[in-house]
This record gives C-alpha cells, structure tokens and sequence, in this order.
C-alpha cells in the first residue's frame, strides 16, 4: 500500500493577537496570525496500527491543546508509514515538498528514521520521534535536524541486561531480534554483557514477516530460563508466547517498548521495559489521562511521548510568533534546540543534547499478570 498523506485541520479556538502577536513595527501580518503547518509520520495501518493510531491520537490531542493555551492556529498533515522505510520514505517527500510545513514529528521506528533522516537535513526542516532509539541515530552525524523524547538503546540495553542478570538469574538465555535495526542494535548491546555475567547465550533472528515461531520455539532448551524478544510487533510475541505454551516451553519471556501492547501482547509472567511511563501513575497528568480516554478510549506508552513530541514543535512554534517573527523551517529548528521544559506529560523535565537526545533519560518496565494488566514494577 502505498502512503497516503491526509490533511486534518485541528486549529481549535479563535485567534489572539495578543497572545502571539508581536507589538514590534517589524512583525509581520503572517507573525501576528501564528498560522502554520506541521507533519505527523506513523504507522497508521499495517501490522503495528493500533499503536501508530495512539500515536496520530496524541499528536492531535498536543495541537488541539497547545493551539487553545497559545492561541496559535497550527493545522496537522499526517502520513502512514506502515512502519516501512520505503512509505516513510515517500511520506517524507510529500512533507518536505510542502512549503506550508515547518516541522514534523515522527517517524517511529529507528529504520525509518535513519531511511529519512538525510531527506529532512537537506530540507532544514526539524523532526521529533517518540519512539526511535537507536543510538546512531543521534551519533552517526546523518540527521542533524532530529530530536527525540525517549531515551536510546545505550541506556535499555544494560539496564535491561542487567536486571535479567540479578533479578531472574538466567545460567541460559536465547535473544531473538526482528532484523530490524532496532532490534539487532539492541540485540549487540545487550549479549556481551550477558556473556560477561558467564551466561550462555543462543542468538537467534527471525524476520518480522514471520507467523509460525514453532520451529525457533523448538530451539529453546529446558536450560534457558529466559527468552529475550527485542521487537517491534505485539501480536508476533504474542504468537511467540502461544507456540511455547504449546511445545510446553517454560522460558519467561523478557521483550521491549513495542511489545507494550495491552490486549495484544498478554503472556502473563512476561516483562516488558518501555521508553514511556504509564502516564496513568502520574498525578499531574490526571486531566490528560481523562480527556484522552473520553476522546480516544484506553492507551499505553506510545503515545505519551509523541504527545511530548507534538508539544515541544508547538511551542518553538510559539515562541517564533511571539518573537515577531512569521514560523519558518529556520527558526522552529532553532527554537526546538532552545526547548527547556521544566515538566512533561512524561513526568519530567524535556530539554536536549547537541546531538537532540533528551537529557537525563530513563526507561520502565512493566510485568504482565494472569488477566494481562501491565504493572509497573522499580529495575
């Protein structure tokens, strides 16, 4: 299928001068109006649509917000990128090719990033994933216009390594990644330190295509206690879960960030670590947790974060009218390299590094019980 760019106006509330308008002679008409256009990338359909829609949801959700606390009229274009390099791809060009358009947030997964990351840096144009952590994707000096609200793999990774570590004490583990760059990245960070702790590691991979793991499955001995799944896509560790429950494999199943699936993912002793908090835990956040389930119904982790995301693009955007100045691609990229929120969605404060990592990043990590529910649980 191809990727399908869709305009949806969400500009609420009527228009204040005062609130970003400029007083200064020099202020343009467009300044004084603070009308401008942003893109939302994600998996919209395909085999992970259920979280690309919690993501488009909470992007809205940030503009219809933001534009009411900063009288700002900020239109949303989104695009489907199936989590697909090649759409995100496509996607990409239609946003860059759009002059109304000053910056966009997503993509999602790390393999799109680093497919359109070179497309956004030629164009100039800022781009904000809630959900990519690869860390060459801030390190490679391929995408110097990206920024993301979520910790890499370079902090996952040994946490997760060494909760596995000392907390289920694993002698024999097998670790599966998805042939994604996600997944093998964090796959590369996290065996030589199991390996260091003298643990005997299988590494397996298994593509993402994949719907019978009966054979890989078969793999699993009664010596490993632990199965590590580094994916992308719920609904694959839940067959996983189901094929050794049939083959009578014993092994808890230890997956990250996409396996954080309610409904989808349920192998009940399961853990997952995720980039996002459930913002469910966190009190300040009660409003927003109650408006989002009455527009939207039940959420997970991913689309906090894009929430945040969506959040720090519309105040640059702010902040660029209130200083008199009509939003551009320039200046809203300079503006998001200012960000210095002193509280989140996320229950904590957002600025960046030089290269756009957020500082003083953490993850979570959740244990699925008998009936499915997700409870987080201190590393």
């Amino acid at each position: 299928m191809k990727a399908r760019v869709i305009a949806a106006a969400v500009a609420v509330g009527a228009l204040s001068l005062a609130g970003c308008g400029s007083s200064s002679p020099s202020g343009s008409a467009a300044a004084k109006s603070c009308t401008t256009t942003i893109g939302m990338e994600g998996p919209l359909t395909g085999p992970v649509a259920s979280l690309g829609q919690e993501q488009l949801h909470f992007a809205e959700l940030a503009v219809a917000n933001d534009n009411k606390a900063n009288h700002t009229k900020i239109s949303l274009v989104q695009g489907d990128t199936q989590l697909n390099p090649a759409d995100a791809t496509t996607v990409t060009k239609e946003f860059v090719s759009n002059s109304k358009m000053v910056a966009v947030v997503g993509p999602a997964g790390s393999q799109e990033v680093e497919a359109v990351g070179p497309l956004f840096a030629r164009a100039g144009m800022a781009f904000i994933s809630g959900s990519a952590t690869d860390p060459s994707l801030t390190t490679s000096g391929k995408n110097p216009t990206f920024f993301r609200t979520v910790s890499n793999d370079n902090v996952q990774g040994p946490q997760d390594a060494h909760y596995i570590i000392n907390t289920l004490k694993p002698k024999a583990l097998m670790i599966v990644d998805d042939e994604e760059s996600y997944s093998t990245d964090l796959v590369s960070i996290m065996i030589p330190i199991f390996k260091a702790a003298g643990i005997k590691v299988d590494h397996e991979s298994v593509s993402q295509s994949v719907t019978d793991f009966s054979s890989l499955v078969a793999k699993i001995t009664p010596a490993e206690t632990v199965v590590v799944l580094p994916w992308q896509i719920a609904a694959n560790a839940q067959q996983f879960g189901r094929d050794m429950a049939q083959e009578h494999k014993k092994a808890v199943i230890f997956g990250t960030d996409g396996l954080y699936s309610p409904g989808t993912f349920e192998i009940a002793g399961s853990y997952v670590s995720s980039f996002g908090p459930d913002i469910h835990t966190i009190p300040a956040d009660a409003s927003l947790v109650a408006q989002a389930q009455a527009k939207y119904g039940s959420f997970g982790t991913f689309g906090p974060p894009v929430y945040a995301a969506t959040h720090v693009v519309d105040e640059a955007i702010a902040a660029v009218c209130k200083g008199g100045h009509a939003p551009t691609r320039a200046n809203v990229l300079a503006a998001i390299k200012k960000t210095n929120e002193s509280t989140s969605i996320l229950g904590k404060p957002i600025s960046f590094t030089a290269h756009g990592d957020p500082k003083n990043g953490q993850f979570f990590l959740f244990k699925i019980n008998s009936k499915g529910t997700y409870n987080n649980i201190p590393y």
